[in-house]
């Protein structure tokens, strides 16, 4: 298993959206500004590679974003 981690230490995704992240369409901006569909087609893509991806969010520290996937070889490096 590969695994990738990206942070960073912005201001955190609020717990109320937290659930709703990878849901098709969802977005925090304006209409007009965005489709939502960023993390909807990440997560599809990781899932039919047969990975995950998870977050881990916190307030005012910041967001990490984990990718799972299956190593090439079929091992479990």
């Amino acid at each position: 298993m590969t695994v990738v981690a990206i942070s960073d230490t912005g201001c955190g995704i609020p717990e109320g959206n937290m659930g709703r992240l990878f849901e098709p369409f969802f977005t925090t901006k304006p209409p007009g500004v965005g489709t939502g569909l960023g993390l909807w087609m990440v997560d599809k893509i990781i899932r039919e590679s047969g990975g995950s991806i998870d977050v881990n969010s916190e307030a005012g520290k910041g967001t990490t974003f984990t990718v799972s996937l299956p190593s090439s070889d079929g091992g479990t490096q």
